[in-house]
């Protein structure tokens, strides 16, 4: 189960390139995020282009500020198979995916993160994907997934989900043109005991 809310854009305001003030489940920290719809054109991602395969009708992107910053403070389960006493244990792992991308020969791009913090907010781990380049896209518009998997530390009692848009200014234009879709943090059980 993806522990995130509002991973992949579809709830809310947007569906235009326009910038939004808020994003259902996110916080923005910095800047004015767009969630675009794939069907606005202009040279933004369409369904057409390279990217999730069951994209649903939006994406986020950096909209119009030169950083972008969107946060979500995600709580580990108290209980159950993931729950802190298999946190503590050893036995609780972690993959954070999602899918990055930008535009055409522009360096925009976005930068996904995960923090693991204990009881009073110490960080403990830290998972960075991204940003992808205009070279690992083939100078083409489009969306990579990106992934990463790792044990959840123990003592870890909440984690921070963080997208950083950042337009570098090359390429001409003002967008912001780090995209992101299908963003995910899911936990899993090792079975191993301790």
């Amino acid at each position: 189960m993806n522990l995130l809310v509002n991973g992949d854009a579809e709830k809310g305001p947007g569906g235009t390139a326009e910038p939004v003030g808020r994003v259902d489940g996110w916080v923005v920290r910095q800047g004015a995020p767009a969630l675009v719809g794939y069907d606005v054109g202009g040279g933004y991602p369409t369904p057409g282009s390279p990217g999730p395969g069951e994209a649903g009708a939006r994406f986020f992107s950096g909209g119009n500020s030169a950083v972008t910053t969107l946060v979500q403070e995600v709580p580990v389960p108290t209980t159950g198979p993931t729950g802190h006493g298999a946190v503590d244990a050893g036995r609780v792992r972690y993959v954070l995916s999602g899918w990055l991308g930008g535009y055409a020969a522009q360096e925009d791009g976005v930068r996904l993160s995960v923090e693991f913090r204990d009881r009073a907010g110490t960080p403990l781990a830290l998972s960075v994907l991204g940003p992808v380049t205009a070279a690992e896209r083939a100078h083409a518009t489009a969306l990579l997934e990106r992934s990463a998997e790792a044990a959840v530390p123990p003592g870890a009692r909440s984690a921070r989900v963080q997208l950083s848009f950042t337009r570098t200014g090359t390429g001409g234009g003002t967008s912001n043109d780090g995209y992101a879709d299908a963003i995910s943090l899911r936990l899993t059980t090792t079975g191993r005991r301790k």
